[in-house]
């Protein structure tokens, strides 16, 4: 087989569609699930997004965490397209195995900490699956299971706490749950078993458990909900009451996890170590789609066996390849401590800026993962006028300019972006 070729182009990005033809194209064939900003990408790299005349934007969302190693990683695209040139990159069915796969899911289970270490040290193991909230469903079957299994809850009856302003997703079961109002409305009839508390309030929590309480889900920071750090010890409360009442007790760290905040996962903040744990969006770099659900052997053995669970892009070759080059990234380039390092120095420059602004509430936030909360409770005029500088951000829960580019933003990169905070925020 012939080394893949790439030709050189004379224009920046994939076709010669002008802006306007791009607009009209996603006006009339797209679903218009999403409120988009009008800048039309041609080109990504590092921390900057090109559009077609080659401005360039500092991309401050890194597609939610997705991008945490920065666009196009040398190292991971790389991997990806040999993986495609040599022929091990395809699709291959589930009923045989692949080195790929066998690599992947080795590296990322002994990359997490012991989960569920009162199951025993058994060592982890993943189940993989393509975006995030599919992967969060696993985990919700996972829940149920040792529910009905472990614990002796009649099936149908298990129940499993969950937080307002919550997002895990947007299939009906995850929607089903959500405190927002628009992720659901019209979606019914809706999965029942989920019992809503207040985020950070160990109270609530301790009056939602009852005899059929099997697990409590929850992101150890909350990115779609407002940008919110739970009160400390909240999350020790949690792993204390799953202890005292048999709970599985599952973390999301889609958006949080992988170093975002400063720490390899976030749970390691408060070190506490839940029964498992979400994983995705940077997972694979940011240029495949791909997720997982990670836990102790054992329950994974318990929930799972042949014929239980599938899917046939979940963990294909090219995923895994382009998973072990992600994480090796992350690992080998020190991406957690290099997350701790910047976001203490831009966090105190927004800080410094929030001081003297008459527009900003509160600013919060761990590692690369910062929160900037208006006053007038509309985050999306203020991205509006960054993105004419020249910086890309979007809202979180509308009131909150969410800040959180690759991890591998530089010095440069900062003051560039906090220049420009400044003429926004500061009248």
């Amino acid at each position: 087989m012939t080394e893949l070729q790439i030709k050189e182009r004379e224009m920046i990005g994939f076709s010669k569609a002008n802006d306007d033809e791009v607009l009209n194209n996603m006006g009339k064939y797209c679903a218009g699930h999403y409120e988009r900003l009008g800048l039309v990408v041609r080109k990504t790299e590092g921390a900057w997004l090109y559009d077609k005349n080659g401005k360039k934007y500092l991309d401050c969302l890194a597609a939610y965490s997705a991008a945490n190693q920065g666009h196009h990683h040398p190292g991971i695209v790389r991997a990806v397209t040999d993986a495609l040139a040599n022929g091990y990159g395809s699709v291959v069915s589930n009923v045989v195995y692949t080195d790929p796969l066998g690599l992947f899911v080795k590296k990322l289970s002994e990359m997490v900490p012991q989960l569920g270490p009162r199951f025993g040290k058994n060592g982890n193991k993943a189940l993989l699956k393509n975006g995030g909230v599919e992967s969060v469903e696993t985990a919700i079957k996972m829940m149920r299971y040792y529910g009905w299994k472990s614990k002796g809850i009649a099936d149908g009856k298990q129940e499993i706490i969950v937080f307002s302003n919550n997002f895990h997703g947007r299939m009906i079961t995850e929607v089903s749950f959500a405190t927002t109002k628009k992720y659901k409305e019209g979606f019914g009839p809706l999965t029942p078993g989920f019992v809503t508390v207040d985020y950070g309030d160990l109270e609530d929590v301790k009056k939602a458990i009852n005899k059929n309480t099997c697990g409590i889900l929850v992101e150890p920071m909350q990115g779609e909900g407002g940008m919110y750090i739970p009160p400390d010890g909240f999350l020790k409360g949690l792993r204390e009451l799953s202890d005292k009442h048999d709970l599985f007790l599952v973390f999301d760290e889609i958006q949080v996890g992988l170093g975002r905040t400063g720490k390899m996962f976030c749970f390691e903040h408060e070190n506490v170590v839940p029964d498992g744990i979400v994983l995705g969006k940077a997972i694979s770099g940011g240029l495949v789609p791909l997720s997982a659900f990670v836990t102790n052997s054992e329950m994974m053995d318990l929930a799972f066996k042949a014929g239980s669970e599938g899917s046939t892009y979940g963990g294909y070759p090219l995923a895994c390849v382009a998973g072990c080059a992600a994480l090796d990234v992350i690992i080998e380039e020190n991406l957690p401590e290099r997350a701790a390092e910047k976001g203490a120095i831009l966090k105190k420059k927004i800080e410094d800026i929030a001081s003297r602004s008459s527009h900003v509430k509160e600013v919060r936030g761990k590692g690369l993962f910062i929160g900037i909360e208006v006053n007038d409770g509309d985050a999306m005029k203020y991205c509006r006028k960054l993105l004419d500088l020249g910086v890309l951000a979007n809202d979180s829960h509308g009131h909150t300019i969410r800040i959180s580019p690759p991890l591998i933003i530089a010095d440069d990169e900062i003051d560039y972006l906090v220049e420009r905070l400044e003429k926004v925020l500061v009248d």
